[in-house]
C-alpha cells in the first residue's frame, strides 16, 4: 500500500520523460484516463508535456510518492518564444510523422486525438490580448491517487515562485470546455478566469504589488 503522506515536488529530471508521458495519456479525458482515446499513447505527451520539459526544464516540476512520479506542472516562460522554437525544433518532425487527417477519418477519432492532431499541426493557444498581458502559459496533470492532497496547490505554487524569479508578470493557462474538476481548481487557487467561448482561460497576475 502507497504510503498517501509521503509525496514530494521537486524538479524535472530528464528520466522522468517517460512518467510524464504516460501521466499526460492517463488524464487526457478532462482528468480521467484517456488511454482508449488515441491510436498513439504517446500523442498528448508529444503535445502537452514533452516539449516543455525539454526546452524548458527550470520550469518543470514533479510530484513523487512510494509508487513514483504521479503529477507534473510545466510551462514555458514566454510563449510566443515558445511557439516560436516549436515551429522550428519540434513540430516538422511530429507533422511528418503524423499526417493531417481527412474528414472521414478524423470523424472516426475521439475529440481528444482530433484535437492533439489540430494542435500539432494549426497554432494554438490563448488570444493574443491574453497571452500579451500574461506571457506564461502551463500544463499541470496528476494521477488519481495523487489528487485531493494538496499536491496540486504545491505544484503550481512552485511554478509561480519560478516564473516569479525569472521575471513573468503573469501567467495564463486554457481548460476544455466539461472539465468542471479543474475550473473548480483554478478558481481556488486564485486563478481569474477571462470570458471565453468553448474554452475556459485562466490568468494570474505575478507582479509584486508596489507598497
Amino acid at each position: 500500500m502507497v504510503d498517501r503522506e509521503t509525496a514530494r515536488v521537486r524538479r524535472f529530471r530528464p528520466d522522468d520523460l517517460d512518467d510524464l508521458y504516460l501521466i499526460c495519456l492517463r488524464t487526457a479525458d478532462k482528468g480521467q484516463d484517456g488511454t482508449a482515446l488515441f491510436g498513439d499513447p504517446k500523442l498528448p505527451g508529444h503535445v502537452y508535456a514533452a516539449p516543455y520539459a525539454l526546452f524548458e526544464p527550470s520550469l518543470a516540476f514533479v510530484a513523487e510518492d512510494a509508487a513514483g512520479v504521479g503529477g507534473y506542472v510545466v510551462a514555458a516562460l514566454a510563449s510566443e518564444v515558445f511557439a516560436q522554437r516549436l515551429e522550428q525544433e519540434w513540430w516538422p518532425a511530429l507533422r511528418a510523422r503524423y499526417a493531417e487527417p481527412s474528414q472521414d477519418l478524423a470523424e472516426a477519432m475521439s475529440p481528444q486525438e482530433r484535437r492533439a492532431l489540430s494542435n500539432i499541426h494549426h497554432r494554438f493557444g490563448a488570444p493574443r490580448e491574453v497571452a500579451e498581458r500574461f506571457p506564461s502559459h502551463l500544463h499541470i496533470n496528476l494521477l488519481p491517487r495523487m489528487q485531493g492532497r494538496g499536491i496540486g496547490r504545491e505544484l503550481v505554487t512552485t511554478l509561480i515562485s519560478g516564473l516569479r524569479d525569472q521575471g513573468s508578470p503573469g501567467v495564463h493557462l486554457l481548460v476544455g470546455d466539461g472539465n468542471q474538476r479543474a475550473v473548480s481548481f483554478y478558481r481556488h487557487l486564485g486563478f481569474i478566469e477571462v470570458p471565453a467561448a468553448d474554452v475556459h482561460i485562466f490568468s494570474m497576475d505575478l507582479r509584486v504589488p508596489a507598497e
